[in-house]
């Protein structure tokens, strides 16, 4: 089974992605973390994607690696594929989308796409006999441990969107959200993994300072760092039952936490998000 060219997607519960042609439109970080997780979770075979590049340096790279087909043409690469998603930055977005070549090649066909800050209604703007889907992974999705949200457009049927929950389940967790809140989870979820990476930093310095080697001190915080979060996943329990499991009155535990709250971790944390929350919004204005 597979897709007719120019037409919608069909029959999705019974459509198995490693049957369909894949265009990756801009495969930098982002869209090269979802092709090596989608490849490794075998869900596609190479040649059943298409991705493309601005450099044909970074595209002889990408073929080199993963055996996939690479252009610089984005239009030729929707063309011939029967889902399409865009990696690109939300500033090139609409030179790439908005114009009748691209409509023409996207005519009935399912389009994902991961740019932060653009709305749907902007997308479908452009597109208008475009299915339309937003989304939202992290690079974590490299290695099948991502996290990735969407949000469907008006176009956008059931099987729309049972095709890309199937397709992201791949490389990870997926939920469905309103477009609303997609800059929330912009900051959450696609910057997220940055701000891990400097709390687990930070935890491996005060290991350094009391004398561990670093490797031993990134090592250990990086797998509490996973344990911790799979202890919430998995168990449902509430980060602060979990943490009060560990904190014995007049020990070690509870003296870190109440350093941690002296330095008004929380606060800084949340408003971190929100800060980023706040820009993300802005990243499609332009579009």
């Amino acid at each position: 089974m597979h897709f007719a060219r120019g037409s919608s997607v069909v029959n999705a519960a019974h459509m198995r992605p490693s049957q369909t042609t894949l265009a990756i439109v801009g495969c930098g970080k982002l869209g090269e973390a979802l092709l090596a997780g989608m490849l490794g979770a075998g869900e596609f075979t190479p040649d059943r994607i298409i991705a493309t590049t601005r450099r044909s340096e970074a595209g002889a790279g990408l073929e080199a690696k993963y055996g996939v087909r690479v252009t610089t043409d984005n239009a030729a690469a929707c063309d011939e594929a029967d889902l399409v998603l865009v990696s690109l930055k939300p500033q090139r977005l609409r030179e790439q989308l908005d114009h009748d070549r691209m409509r023409a090649a996207l005519d009935g066909k399912l389009l994902i796409s991961c740019a932060a800050g653009v709305r749907l209604s902007t997308l479908a703007t452009w597109l208008p006999e475009t299915a339309i889907i937003r989304a939202m992974p992290n690079t974590p999705c490299l290695l099948r441990e991502g996290m990735t949200v969407l949000a469907s457009g008006p176009k956008t049927r059931d099987d729309h969107v049972e095709l890309a929950m199937r397709i992201f389940r791949a490389v990870g967790r997926v939920l469905v959200l309103e477009d609303k809140h997609m800059d929330a989870v912009t900051s959450l979820n696609g910057s997220g993994p940055a701000f891990v990476y400097v709390v687990l930093e930070a935890l491996a310095d005060g290991g350094v300072m009391m004398g561990l080697p670093r490797a031993v001190a990134l090592e250990i915080a990086a797998q509490v760092t996973l344990g911790a979060a799979k202890m919430v996943l998995e168990t449902g329990a509430h980060p602060a039952a979990l943490k009060d499991d560990v904190t014995t009155p007049a020990g070690s535990t509870i003296a870190g936490l109440l350093t941690m709250e002296d330095g008004r971790i929380r606060s800084v944390l949340a408003r971190t998000i929100q800060e980023a929350a706040q820009v993300a919004a802005g990243l499609g204005k332009d579009s």
